[in-house]
Order: structure tokens, then sequence, then C-alpha cells
């Protein structure tokens, strides 16, 4: 990407969309460079270049006060900006306002976005004189990586004793639920190829939100929150049993998760927590009665819908995420003492792993995941991530297979001799 622009005066962005007729593929726009979005209803967003780029309040201004000629008007249309942002609440991020947008709706409609700096000078190109069969450049067939080695930057058995020492805290009743996530190294005998890698996610887990952002790429199941109009949408997600192939066996695993008092608590908690951040921003807020089974192909989770309606004026989606963020499921609850004990107990920095991966648009829609299942790649060099929520009466043996089970979705995409 090019050196993106530092300030953002009023009108400074110049806006085009133009419909697109026929099939468009998201992730080949995108290739090995761009930045990504996939959602599980089908919409994608697809950037390439940096009109701007800046922090989440800038980007958000820079939006609202752009110049913009938009045919299409639905979320996602006109300038919208994607990226990633850090676990701590408090750290430093980066969003990007592509120069180029392609973007797919669910019921199919595509379209595309030109964005120019008009400081920079120049006007936005009409997008309908853009030939995506240029705009497409397909990744280069390669061998990719014969050999791999894959290492647990932290002993298994350290990480056991870190979750026994937070069933302690959590029984002396220091706070009621922890994160604690383990990091993975994969270093490859050549650079790995992230076009391919992010083309066996989109195919191996197409109930996921796919990302890839300057590196950073993933497939979560979990929806943060997702906001179009004065409709807001969260799906938390705790509790998760492995699955093994088996019918028999994963019945039997999903009947033991959704009578396990260990994971329905850890799950309420979670729940709980979303409900009251959201409902000072909502005149109408309500949650599943009961949650549902989400079946992955390698783990199984407890998830459950939050749904409503915002007040007016409905907050922006950027507003929302800061309210939500972090939630028990990455975090912990207590918040602020969860978030002592992972730096007390973790051992790691986990960067961008545990955030939230997104797009917003100039009218605040926007939809961002909890930034799970995911690997910061680095030419030839891969670092994996996996979570557990630690409750009171977590077994260490058991909650380090299941982050085991987590990280299959990863390691089973890069490690492919």
């Amino acid at each position: 990407m090019s050196a993106p622009p530092t300030a953002a005066g009023p009108g400074r962005l110049v806006s085009r969309t133009r419909r697109v007729a026929g099939p468009v593929d998201p992730a080949a726009v995108a290739g090995a460079d761009g930045l990504l979005f996939v959602e599980p209803s089908g919409r994608a967003l697809a950037g390439r270049g940096v009109a701007f780029a800046g922090s989440p309040a800038a980007v958000e201004a820079a939006l609202v006060a752009a110049r913009v000629e938009d045919e299409v008007e639905r979320p996602g249309t006109g300038p919208i900006a994607l990226g990633a942002l850090p676990f701590l609440p408090d750290g430093e991020a980066t969003l990007v306002v592509p120069e180029l947008v392609v973007g797919r709706d669910a019921d199919g409609t595509t379209w595309i976005t030109t964005v120019v700096d008009a400081e920079a000078g120049g006007a936005a190109p009409d997008p309908g004189g853009i030939d995506l069969a240029e705009v497409v450049r397909p990744s280069p067939a390669v061998p990719g990586p014969g050999g791999f080695r894959v290492r647990s930057v932290r002993p298994p058995a350290d990480w056991c004793d870190a979750v026994r020492s937070a069933t302690g805290m959590i029984r002396a009743g220091r706070l009621d639920k922890v994160v604690l996530a383990r990091e993975v190294e994969v270093e490859a005998d050549s650079d790995l190829d992230l076009a391919a890698i992010l083309r066996r996610l989109l195919l191996g887990f197409p109930g996921c939100f796919t990302y890839s952002l300057d590196g950073f790429v993933g497939a979560s199941p979990e929806l943060l929150v997702g906001r179009e109009g004065d409709e807001v949408r969260s799906q938390p997600m705790a509790g998760t049993a492995p699955r093994r192939g088996d019918p028999l066996a994963d019945a039997d695993a999903v009947a033991r998760l959704v009578d396990s008092p260990s994971y329905r608590h850890e799950h309420q908690v979670t729940i709980d927590a979303v409900y009251d951040a959201l409902v000072p921003f909502c005149s109408y807020l309500d949650f599943e009665a009961e949650p549902s089974v989400v079946a992955l192909p390698n783990v199984t989770h407890l998830a459950t819908t939050v749904a409503g309606r915002l007040s007016a004026p409905p907050p922006g989606v950027l507003e929302l995420v800061a309210a939500l963020h972090p939630t028990p499921a990455v975090c912990g609850r207590p918040a602020a003492v969860a978030l002592e004990v992972i730096a007390e107990l973790e051992g790691f920095d986990r960067g961008r792993y545990a955030g939230a991966a997104g797009w917003v648009d100039r009218h605040g829609n926007g939809t961002w995941c909890v930034a799970i299942r995911s690997a910061e790649i680095a030419g030839r060099r891969a670092r994996v991530f996996a979570g557990n929520g630690i409750v009171a009466d977590s077994d260490p043996a058991t909650e380090l297979i299941e982050t085991r089970a987590k990280l299959q979705a990863m390691l089973g995409v890069l490690v492919r001799p």
C-alpha cells in the first residue's frame, strides 16, 4: 500500500459509486495485498489502495465529510473504511479508506466505488469506466512452502498452571471469568501464500466472517455488532466443544455442552455483558431465551442472538464497538480486573487477536466480528492464537484440549505440505 494521508479536512475525500452487472469475486479483487471482509450472509467488501488512513475517530470524520456520488445507496456503498482494532481498548488502531472498493450484497447486487483525496489533486475516476478484468490480478500458481515448523510459544504444562492460577483467583472472588489464550508460531521454508490461505478459509468456513486486513487473516464465527440504520444485532458466543467427525460422539458432546452448568454460566455472563452494554443505546432490545448451537468444522459453540432498535439519533457502529469491546467472551468479567489477570498470566501481546475486525460506512452502518480464529502473517512466519474462557470449576487439561481444537481452524489452512 502507498503511504496514507495523515489528516482529513472537510470534504477532502471524493467518492463515486456505480452498480456493476455480472458476478465479481471480491477475494480475487483483494488478492494478497488488498483488504477483504466477507460475511456469512454473502455480503463482501474488497479494497485496494489507500485514499485515507488514520484513527477510527479521524476516519469516521473523513467519511462523514466526504463528497459522495452514489447510485446504489445501501449499507457498504460510497466510501468505507476497513480494519482491525487491537484487543487492548486503549491500543493504537488504524482504519483504511481504500481507493477502490468492490462490494457485493447478500442479494447479489454488486458495485464499485472509487475514492480520491481531493487535496492531492484530481477527481474520483468514474467507476463505470474501470475494467474489472484489469483490477482482478489472479495470484500466480506457485508450489508454496513444503516444510513447516510449528511451535507452542509457551509449554502446554505452563499454560495449564496459568489456568489453575486463574481458577484460584476466581474462587477467591477476584473476578467471575477470565479468558486465557495460547500462541503458536508457524515457520515455513518459503513465504506463506496469503491469497491461497484466504481461499482455504473461505471454502472451509463459509459460515464465518472471513477477513484479510494488512497481514491479519482469520475466519471468526462471532458477530460483535452489526448496525444497519436503527437496527442493531450481536451474537455472543461462549462455551465450546471439539468436534471429532463421528456423528454419535459429536451429538453426545453437544448434549454435554448444553447441559453443562459451567459452560451455561460462562455463556450467560457474556450475554448479560453484551445486553448491558447495548441497552443504553436502544429503544428496544431482547435476546433469545435459550442458546443455539453453532457447529463449525472443528468445534461447536453455544451462541445467543441479541437484537433490537437503536434510539434516535442512532449511534454509529464504531461507538457500539467501543461500548462492547472487549466482551467477556475474549476478556472476562469484570473487564478491568480480567485485563489485569491476562497481563499477569498470559505472557504475550495479543495485538489484533481477540480485537474486532470489520467495516464502517459514512452513515455509521457496519459489521464487526470478534477477531478470533486468526493469524498474523509476515513472510515465512505466522502467529496463531486461541483462547478459552476460564471459570471457577474449569479443568486445565480439558481447557488445553479445547484450545488445540480451536487452533486447528488456522493451522489446518496454514500448514499444507
